[in-house]
């Protein structure tokens, strides 16, 4: 070879190096785009947060994140509820959050999937002898395979973000359950020990009138039975309350979250409901399952994939024509359980949608049931007082048995204790519907 030809070889291109170098800027000359999956890097304390960017566009900002995010806590700020809540979320172990950044991780991944993949091959040629080469694929024309994928990582970032609010919700719900059963069994303790001090005075005016021979004994041994029935209930709904601390303080919630507050304080709900939660889980799992399925669909249909080597021995750039599911004589039906998959993640948005609707028709009206019982209540239990400051006095003008004071008493002290429990149970349903639409926290704060 003469000197010239030498040169000239010598400033050659290789040919691999060429084609590679073609498909690196290839994914530059294609509208190929991201296709709506954020760039997910915000701070930690609150991983749904993390789903939006401040400069993302309209069309990469998910539409499940932002409403979960607008999300605020109906609990009235500076109460015990509100001190509850924050002190299980902080003490939570947050499992869903782990999930949470998993997907979001695996979001960010797919969201480069346009891009050539690059990787080492090694043969065994059949003189034994072994050829490495670096092998660069490019996907040219995939039937839509690369955006189905990336729409699904989203989607999979949603089901995640709803799953943590969801599971936050049920913790503080399960919490405040404990709260309010605490208190409610602190106030029939009081209660009962209210009745038990004025039932103990009754016993002894009952064994001063037997042993001066005016009354039967057998009215003193009904009194005994009553007055241990009074403080077997005291007893018990101490122990209930005591149990329901213990709990609690296994959550993290300490005496001073507990301490000089009032456990009823109405909820602020907003006038327009929020899409219950079960329903935003629904959604999003539907638009997962729509991008598998455009996925899979995918891949029973041709794609064009450009392909080079570099290495010694390595073939020449060639465009592939394949696809990554073999047809067969049950393609027909894969394609319809696909289809079939796809109307069964419909169905289930709307039995979602219908299940969280009476779950909620049902609390509003037990709510609304329970306060207007507590308020009649109320009333019963002041008229058993009126009547029971009336026998009191003409007992003690000598017109009314000890016996029918104490009656009377009964009749007061159950009513005292159905208003107690009404109260709470109506406090109950309304922060189970609190819980149902995601508003037992801010959602940013998750």
């Amino acid at each position: 070879m003469g000197q010239a030809e030498k040169k000239r070889a010598g400033g050659r291109v290789p040919r691999p190096a060429l084609a590679l170098l073609s498909l690196l800027l290839l994914p530059a000359c294609l509208d190929q785009g991201q296709g709506g999956v954020a760039r997910l890097l915000m701070p930690d304390p609150a991983p749904v947060a993390e789903g939006l960017d401040a400069d993302a566009t309209e069309a990469e900002t998910s539409v499940v994140l932002q409403d979960l995010m607008a999300r605020r806590s109906a609990l009235p700020p500076d109460t015990a509820l509100d001190k509850v809540a924050g002190a299980v979320l902080v003490a939570d172990t947050r499992a869903a959050q782990a999930e949470l950044r998993s997907a979001r991780l695996r979001a960010r991944a797919q969201s480069r999937n346009w891009l050539p993949s690059i990787g080492p091959q090694v043969s065994l040629s059949s003189l034994g002898s072994v050829v490495a080469m670096l092998v660069v694929e490019q996907v040219l024309f995939d039937n839509g395979r690369k955006l189905a994928e990336r729409d699904f990582a989203k989607a999979d970032v949603e089901v995640a973000a709803v799953a943590l609010v969801q599971d936050s919700n049920d913790r503080v719900l399960t919490a405040l359950t404990l709260y309010l059963a605490a208190r409610e069994a602190q106030d029939k303790a009081l209660l009962a020990q209210a009745a038990e001090r004025d039932m103990t005075h009754f016993e002894w005016v009952m064994s001063e009138r037997v042993a001066g021979g005016i009354s039967d004994r057998s009215d003193l041994q009904v009194l005994h039975q009553k007055l241990a029935e009074i403080r077997a209930t005291g007893q018990t709904e101490t122990e209930a309350a005591r149990a329901a601390l213990a709990e609690l303080s296994a959550m993290g919630v300490g005496p001073d979250d507990l301490a000089d507050h009032d456990a009823i304080a109405p909820l602020h709900l907003p006038e327009t409901l929020p899409v219950p939660l079960p329903v935003r889980l629904a959604e999003a799992e539907k638009n997962r399952a729509e991008a598998r399925a455009r996925i899979d669909r995918a891949g029973f249909l041709p794609a064009i994939t450009a392909n080079a080597a570099l290495g010694r021995g390595a073939p020449d750039p060639s465009l592939d024509i394949r696809t990554s599911r073999p047809l067969g004589f049950g393609t027909a039906d894969d394609l319809r359980a696909i289809a079939a998959a796809t109307e069964g993640e419909s169905r289930k948005v709307d039995q979602a949608r219908e299940e969280s609707n009476r779950q909620l028709r049902r609390l509003e009206q037990e709510r609304t049931a329970l306060m207007r019982q507590a308020a009649e209540a109320t009333v019963l239990s002041n008229r058993a007082k009126a009547n029971l400051d009336l026998f009191q006095s003409q007992y003690d003008a000598g017109q009314r048995q000890v016996m029918d004071v104490v009656g009377l008493y009964e009749q007061f002290a159950r009513q005292q204790q159905s208003v107690a429990s009404l109260r709470y149970r109506a406090a109950l349903a309304e922060l189970q519907i609190a819980a149902t639409l995601g508003l037992l926290a801010d959602g940013d704060k998750l």
